[in-house]
Formats: structure tokens, C-alpha cells, sequence
């Protein structure tokens, strides 16, 4: 999955890619670099992001939506609201990509009155404070819980499990610690008979793991560390690797499937 963030403020390429012919431009270089699902985000939803106002989060996404319809590869909405899963949907994207795991008001039943999937993924908090102090007594069992009420909330509503991809939101108000015991214990997720969607491309995680204390290492230099964390990842289960870096992350993991496929 490669990400096209139509954003002033997201961590890793904020502003690069911040009006339609940009963001077009990139997901076409993304395309063509392997990527076989682009995921199209208007609001940064790093740690103490400031929300952005739906008319203009509105005015950010869905002219991207519409020139990529026909790039002949699914495309994901990356949005928690609900007026923007309507609009998307109605414009034809695949799929509903929702860091709040349908909670917001009015989101289930918009997905569940739609063909789209969607991934459900457990975040601790809010984006402007779930890096403050994140606390789990055991992280592994709460996030499977919290997936697990989730995936069943969306059925109730209608929402077949075939449609549902599940995503343990590293980052996501958790500590360093908390990204690693999730990642090194996929099975326990693998348990809710899902496929996995994993984010860990560039992440400040990656930049705490090879030594910056506050995960502050250059975003460039987080590359080969983020190749490397979608290379567990897929060993250990996942089944979609949402990144930046499509072409090498693209190269890694055709190893890994040749390895695995002998």
C-alpha cells in the first residue's frame, strides 16, 4: 500500500505532495513502482496533528480520488469522517481506511451501506495527545480485545468480514516497547482470522530502535529500517504493508516470497 498524503503537516513528506496535480503525480510514481493499493490521506495523523476542517480536508482528497480511478489499482480513503467516507465512496474508492475503527458517529453505517472495505485499526487516544503517556498492562491481549469488539461491532452493522482488514496502529499511542512486543506477537492478531494491514514506514519507533532517543533520526534515514520492519512484518503475518518507500520495499519482499513460496 503506497501513501499518498495530500497534507502541509504529515511527519514523513508533508507538503511535498499538497495539491491534486502533485499528489497525482506521486501515486502514479508509486504505481509504477509496484504499489498495489494507493492509500489517499487530506489530515496527518502523526502525534499532536491539529485536526483539519472537513471542507477542506474534502477539497484535498476527493480531486485526487477522481483522477486516480481509472490507475486500474484499488484506492483507499485514509479518513476517520464520516462526510469523507461518503464522499469517497460515492466517487468510487475501495476502501475505508480508519485510524478510530469506525467509532466516530454514522461511520459504520456508511460503510456498511456501501461495497467498500475498510480496516479497522486500534489507536489509543487521539492523535494530538496518544503519545502522552500511552499505558497497556498487557498490549498484545488489549489490542486483540479492542480489534476483536471492533470486527464484531462492524458486522452487527452489516459489515460482511470479508471486506475487513485489521491494523494494530503502531505508533498509535504506544511506546516504543509496545510497537516491538505487537510486532514480534502478529500470531495473536492472526487469531482473529483477518488479514493484517501494517504501518511502520519511517516511523519514529524505527529511529528510537537505532539510537535516537526521541526517534528524531532524519526521515531519509529511516529507510532501510523501514524495508527491514516490512520484512518482519510479512514474516510474521501481515498481509499489507502500508509505506512510503514502494520500489525497495516492493524488491525486499519479493525475496521474502520467493523464500517463503520454496
Amino acid at each position: 500500500m503506497g501513501i499518498v498524503n495530500v497534507t502541509p503537516d504529515s511527519f514523513s513528506d508533508g507538503g511535498k505532495f499538497n495539491t491534486t496535480d502533485k499528489a497525482v503525480a506521486h501515486a502514479m510514481q508509486l504505481v509504477a513502482q509496484g504499489a498495489d493499493i494507493l492509500d489517499i490521506g487530506g489530515e496527518s495523523t502523526r502525534p499532536g496533528a491539529t485536526p483539519v476542517p472537513l471542507d477542506e480536508e474534502l477539497k484535498r482528497v476527493i480531486p485526487v480520488i477522481k483522477a486516480l480511478i481509472e490507475v486500474g489499482i484499488p484506492l483507499s480513503v485514509d479518513t476517520y469522517k464520516p462526510e469523507v467516507m461518503r464522499a469517497a465512496i460515492d466517487v468510487g474508492v475501495d476502501m475505508v481506511n480508519d485510524v478510530c475503527a469506525l467509532q466516530e458517529p454514522h461511520t459504520l453505517e456508511i460503510v456498511a451501506g456501501s461495497k467498500v472495505g475498510v480496516c479497522l485499526m486500534h489507536m489509543q487516544g487521539r492523535p494530538q495527545t496518544m503519545q502522552a503517556d500511552p499505558q497497556y498492562q498487557d498490549v498484545v491481549a488489549e489490542v486483540t480485545s479492542f480489534l476483536a469488539a471492533r470486527l464484531k461491532a462492524a458486522e452487527q452493522a452489516g459489515v460482511a468480514c470479508e471486506r475487513i482488514v485489521l491494523d494494530p496502529g503502531f505508533g498509535f499511542g504506544k511506546r516504543t516497547a509496545h510497537n516491538l512486543t505487537l510486532l514480534n506477537h502478529l500470531s495473536s492478531l492472526q487469531s482473529l482470522g483477518l488479514p493484517l494491514l501494517i504501518g511502520l514506514s519511517r516511523k519514529s519507533v524505527l529511529g528510537q530502535v537505532l539510537g535516537s532517543e526521541v526517534g528524531d533520526l532524519a526521515l531519509d534515514e529511516r529507510v532501510h529500517a523501514s524495508i527491514a520492519a516490512s520484512v518482519v512484518s510479512v514474516m510474521k503475518g501481515a498481509n499489507i504493508v502500508r509505506v512510503h518507500d514502494v520500489k525497495p520495499t516492493v524488491d525486499a519482499l519479493k525475496i521474502v516470497s520467493a523464500v517463503m513460496q520454496n
